[in-house]
C-alpha cells in the first residue's frame, strides 16, 4: 500500500512516518510538508528508503488534489487545523480515504457526499480524540445500562522534568494548548446536560483530583463535549454523569485562574502598543521558549476512563488506563507517539480493507477494538483494564 502523510515533518508526522516505515504492508510513503528543512531529522530516527519527501502547500486544495492522485491508497492529515477542510475536500474529490486527528464536527456535512462517493473519511483518530474513543466504543457494549462515562487524558512532564512553576512542558503545539483552554465544556450531571463556559473552565466545581495508577494525584480540568459522544454512542438517555477532562499536575488551575480573569488569554489586541499584539500571542511567545523539554527528559501521556452501570442485573464498573512515555532513542514525545501511531494503524486498516464503512466515520463506531488494541500493544502502548 501507498500512504501519504500531510505535515510529515511535524512532531506527530515523524511518529506516523516512523510507524509506516516499520510496516511490512506499506511499500511506499509520501512525506508531504510545506518545508523540507527538517528532513535530516527524520533520516536520523528511521530508515527512509520507502519515504519520498514532497513539498506541498496545505493551503492549496489544488495542490493536495494533485498529490492524492499519485496512486495513494490512504492519506494521514496532520496539517494545522486551518487546512483541515482542504484536506477533507481533496480526499472527497479524489475519492482517497483520509484519516485525521482533528475533531470531526467541522466536516460532518461531508458525510452524505462521502458516502455517495464511496470514500472513508476518519477524523478524531489520534490520542484524544482517538484511542479514548475506541475504548469508549468498546466499553459501552459491556453494559446493559451505562450510567457513568468519564474520560481523562493529558500530557505532562515526568516528575524530575517539573522544573518550572507550571509543572508543565510542551509536547504539542502550545498555541493549541492555550486555545483548548478557551472552549466551552459540556457535561451530564444528575442526568441533565450542563455547559461550562470557557471563561469558567478554571473556576468550576467540575475541577477535581483523581488518583492515577502509578503516577499519583492529578488535577482534572473540564475540556470538551461529553454529550456529543454519549449521543454518538446512543447512551445519553441512561447517563447520570459524563465528562471529558484534561489532566495536569496539581496547581494548573490555580495558575491560570487569575491570569484568565485578567485577560491574559484574550484574542483582542492590547490598546496603547506600537503594534497589534494580543495577550494570547504574547503568552505563546513568552512561555513557549521557557517550557521546552531538555535532552533526557520525558513527557508522560496519561489516559484514564471510568465507566459504571449495570450488567446482568448487577452493578459494574470498568476502568481503563494507559501511559505513554517519550522515546529517548528517537527523541519522539509520548504525545507524538500517542497521536501518530493510531493514525498510522487506522490508515493501514482502511487501505487494506479491514475498515470498509464509507462516509464521515468515527473511531468509537468504526475502528475494530481487538485488532486496534493488538496493534497498539505491538508498539508498546498497552491499555490496562480493571473490572469491579
Amino acid at each position: 500500500m501507498k500512504i501519504a502523510v500531510l505535515g510529515g515533518l511535524g512532531m506527530q508526522g515523524k511518529a506516523a512516518l516512523l510507524d509506516l516505515a516499520r510496516s511490512g504492508r506499506v511499500r511506499e510513503i509520501i512525506c508531504a510538508d510545506f518545508s523540507l528543512k527538517d528532513w535530516d531529522k527524520l533520516t536520523a530516527i528511521t530508515d527512509v528508503s520507502k519515504i519520498k519527501p514532497v513539498q506541498v502547500d496545505g493551503s492549496s486544495k489544488k495542490a493536495l488534489v494533485a498529490l492524492f492522485k499519485q496512486g495513494v491508497d490512504a492519506v494521514i492529515d496532520l496539517l494545522p487545523l486551518p487546512f483541515m477542510a482542504n484536506a477533507f475536500e481533496a480526499a472527497l474529490e479524489t475519492r482517497v480515504p483520509l484519516v485525521s486527528t482533528n475533531y470531526g464536527k467541522p466536516i460532518q456535512h461531508l458525510h452524505e457526499p462521502a458516502k455517495a462517493a464511496g470514500v472513508s473519511l476518519m477524523p478524531e483518530c489520534g490520542l484524544d480524540p482517538g484511542i479514548d474513543l475506541v475504548i469508549c466504543g468498546h466499553a459501552v457494549r459491556q453494559f446493559d445500562e451505562l450510567h457513568v462515562l468519564n474520560s481523562y487524558c493529558g500530557g505532562i512532564p515526568e516528575k524530575k522534568a517539573c522544573t518550572n512553576p507550571l509543572d508543565y512542558k510542551i509536547s504539542w503545539n502550545f498555541d493549541m494548548v492555550l486555545r483548548s483552554q478557551k472552549r466551552p465544556s459540556v457535561f451530564i450531571r444528575g442526568g441533565k446536560k450542563l455547559e461550562v463556559p470557557a471563561a469558567q473552565q478554571h473556576e468550576t466545581d467540575m475541577i477535581h483530583t483523581i488518583r492515577f495508577p502509578g503516577l499519583g494525584d492529578m488535577e482534572a480540568v473540564p475540556n470538551g463535549d461529553a454529550v456529543f459522544y454519549t449521543d454518538l454512542l446512543c447512551v445519553t438517555p441512561g447517563i447520570r454523569e459524563a465528562g471529558r477532562y484534561a489532566l495536569r499536575w496539581p496547581g494548573w488551575c490555580a495558575f491560570w485562574r487569575p491570569l484568565k480573569r485578567l485577560g491574559f488569554l484574550s484574542d483582542e489586541p492590547v490598546n496603547g502598543l506600537d503594534c497589534a499584539v494580543t495577550p494570547h500571542q504574547f503568552m505563546v511567545k513568552l512561555l513557549e521558549p521557557q517550557l521546552q523539554y531538555q535532552e533526557g527528559e520525558k513527557d508522560v501521556v496519561a489516559m484514564y476512563n471510568v465507566f459504571s452501570g449495570v450488567k446482568d442485573g448487577r452493578p459494574k464498573t470498568l476502568k481503563t488506563s494507559l501511559v505513554i512515555e517519550r522515546d529517548l532513542k528517537s527523541g519522539l514525545y509520548g504525545m507524538s507517539l500517542g497521536v501518530g501511531f493510531p493514525a498510522s494503524i487506522v490508515a493501514q486498516m482502511i487501505a487494506s480493507g479491514e475498515i470498509t464503512a464509507k462516509g464521515v466515520l468515527n473511531p468509537a463506531l468504526h475502528v475494530p477494538y481487538a485488532p486496534f488494541m493488538a496493534a497498539l500493544a505491538q508498539r508498546g502502548i498497552v491499555v490496562t483494564e480493571e473490572v469491579d
